[in-house]
């Protein structure tokens, strides 16, 4: 039997955009805009975006191996707050579990978005600071979807 492990983590990440809260939101809610931002154009990407909606996004890792990202959304508030639950699998092999929750709120002429996971880190088949590093590449990735 191989040696089990379990990390815990909780990172927040904030930006403030130049783009209204509805702007922002909408951005997490198209599905073309959300592929373009958060999956990447070498990515498969569906989304049902409403409470008790899926979102799914397979592609491969740098190795070859395939990655499958799945989340169910939670609560969700136009223009205010999106809350998920998600996991990432590498072929069949559970690598971690998350929540993760979108707090979106005017900032002057723009948008301030809070984002704050909890994760769950299995056996190390990821990092949290990899995960980290992902979603800070991500919001970067929204911040020029928004200029589109």
């Amino acid at each position: 039997m191989s040696d089990r492990s379990v990390t815990h983590t909780t990172f927040t990440l904030e930006r403030v955009y130049k783009a209204s809260p509805a702007r922002v939101f909408a951005a997490w809610a198209d599905p073309d805009a959300k592929a373009r931002w958060f999956a990447g154009p070498s990515a498969e990407h569906e989304i049902d975006f409403r409470i008790g909606g899926r979102e799914v996004v397979r592609g491969r890792a740098e190795d070859g191996a395939a990655l499958t990202f799945e989340s169910v959304y939670h609560d969700i508030i136009p223009d205010q707050r999106i809350v998920s639950a998600s996991v990432l699998k590498s072929g069949d092999t559970m690598a971690t579990v998350s929540v993760t929750a979108v707090e979106l709120t005017p900032d002057g002429e723009g948008t301030r978005l809070l984002l704050t996971e909890q994760g769950t880190f299995l056996d190390g088949h990821e990092q949290p600071s990899w995960r980290q590093q992902g979603t800070l590449d991500q919001l970067t990735a929204l911040e020029a979807e928004l200029r589109r």
